[in-house]
C-alpha cells in the first residue's frame, strides 16, 4: 500500500479509538451530565449548622430555628403573636440578583411560611423582611384559614398572582421548589410544574404592587437585588435541600 493511503488510515482509526473511548465513559458514567450540573449550585444550607444564615437585623440565627435530621426546623413551641419566641425571619449573609434557587418545603397541619426575595437586610428603614420582599408562599391549603383567600394559598407570589395548577402536597409532606430570577423574569416552579411566571419591575408589576395589600410600603417589590429570607409566622416549618446558583 503507498503511503499516501497509510497516514489517512492511520488518523481514522485514532479517531474512532478516541470516540469509543469517550462513548465507554459516558456509558459507564451516564450521570456525569446531570452532576456537572448540580455542581454549578452552591448549597445555602450544609444540613449540619445554620452557617450563612441570621435573623432579619441580627447578628446570629434565633434558637427556635433548629438543624435536625438534615432539615433546618422552626421549632414554634414558643408562638408569641404571629411568629416565634427566639426565632424571627432568617436571611442569607449573601444577596443574589439573577439565580436559580432550588429546596424542599414541609409545613405542619394549618400552617404558614414563606420564602422572601430581595430582601433588604435594614430593620430600621424596612420593619419586616416582607417590606421589601415579594413572597412564595408557604402554606397548609387544607388547614390555614389564608388558603380560603385568593392569591393566599402555597405556591401563589403572596398577594400580587395566583399560581396554577395547584400542585402542592398536603401538610407533613415534602415539597419541591425552584424559583428562578434572571434579567426581570421570575418563574416559580411547585413539584415539577411551573405554576408562575411574570415580569418584575415593568409598568405592570407596579400596577400589580399598587393594587395588593403591599402598596403603602416604600421600597416593595422595587429592588433588584436582596437576600433570601425565610419566614417565621409562627407555626412549625421545615427546609432542606438549601442551593442556589447565580446566573
Amino acid at each position: 500500500m503507498a503511503l499516501r493511503h497509510i497516514f489517512p488510515l492511520l488518523a481514522l482509526t485514532a479517531f474512532c479509538a478516541c470516540t469509543s473511548t469517550s462513548k465507554d465513559s459516558t456509558m459507564a458514567n451516564p450521570q456525569s451530565t446531570r452532576t456537572s450540573t448540580e455542581a454549578a449550585f452552591k448549597p445555602l444550607f450544609d444540613g449540619k449548622t445554620t452557617k450563612g444564615w441570621h435573623t432579619y437585623g441580627q447578628a446570629e440565627v434565633g434558637k427556635a430555628w433548629k438543624v435536625e435530621d438534615g432539615t433546618l426546623h422552626l421549632d414554634a413551641g414558643n408562638k408569641q403573636n404571629w411568629q416565634t419566641g427566639d426565632g424571627g425571619d432568617i436571611v442569607t449573609e449573601e444577596s443574589f440578583d439573577n439565580f436559580h434557587l432550588k429546596l424542599d418545603w414541609k409545613i405542619a397541619t394549618n400552617g404558614n411560611s414563606g420564602i422572601i426575595l430581595f430582601v433588604q437586610d435594614d430593620p430600621a428603614k424596612y420593619p419586616n423582611t416582607w417590606s421589601t420582599g415579594p413572597e412564595v408562599q408557604v402554606l397548609d391549603n387544607n388547614g390555614h384559614p389564608d388558603a380560603k383567600i385568593h392569591k393566599h394559598r402555597a405556591g401563589d407570589l403572596y398577594d400580587l398572582i395566583a399560581s396554577s395548577p395547584e400542585t402542592v402536597k398536603p401538610a407533613g409532606e415534602w415539597n419541591q421548589v425552584e424559583i428562578i430570577s434572571n434579567k426581570g423574569r421570575l418563574e416559580i416552579m411547585q413539584n415539577g410544574v411551573k405554576v408562575v411566571s411574570t415580569t418584575l419591575w415593568d409598568d405592570n408589576w407596579k400596577k400589580m404592587v399598587a393594587g395588593s395589600k403591599f402598596k403603602d410600603m416604600a421600597g416593595f417589590g422595587a429592588f433588584t437585588s436582596g437576600k433570601i429570607a425565610l419566614q417565621d409566622h409562627g407555626d412549625n416549618v421545615w427546609y432542606r435541600n438549601i442551593m442556589i446558583k447565580r446566573l
